[in-house]
């Protein structure tokens, strides 16, 4: 589900819409456009290692976020299968930055779990159709 990179809006429950702009559906450099609200976000794929972990750059945030970078980490044993997203936000080095950064990594944070449920969700519905 994760490497169908345009498809996120279909399984997670805070995005609109989400869709590729690039002609390539797979594979570092990829691009899509995601919708949340009044909010637009660009991604780049700069890291694919399917089934395993997926990473992408986000633009589009406010001025004051230099960087953020959301990795997805799958990790099966057996029957379990353990999904992780780390969201790396870098809004610089000084205190005010700092606290900027910890700040919306707390935003991110939220999203995120919203995200990492709407998967679970949609991977429990998957299973039960198997």
């Amino acid at each position: 589900m994760l490497a169908d990179f345009g498809a996120l809006s279909s399984w997670a429950g805070n995005v609109d819409h989400s869709c590729l702009i690039t002609e390539d559906r797979s594979g570092v450099g990829i691009k899509r456009r995601v919708q949340m609200g009044r909010s637009t976000l660009v991604e780049t794929v700069i890291g694919w290692s399917p089934p395993a972990e997926l990473s992408y750059e986000v633009h589009g945030l406010p001025k004051v976020i230099r960087r953020v970078v959301n990795t997805w980490r799958i990790q099966s044993t057996g029957r379990t299968t353990v999904v992780t997203l780390t969201s790396d936000v870098d809004a610089g080095h000084r205190p005010l930055q700092k606290l900027i950064a910890k700040i919306a990594g707390r935003k991110l944070g939220s999203a995120s779990d919203e995200m990492l449920d709407g998967l679970a969700k949609n991977m429990s519905v998957r299973e039960n159709l198997i």
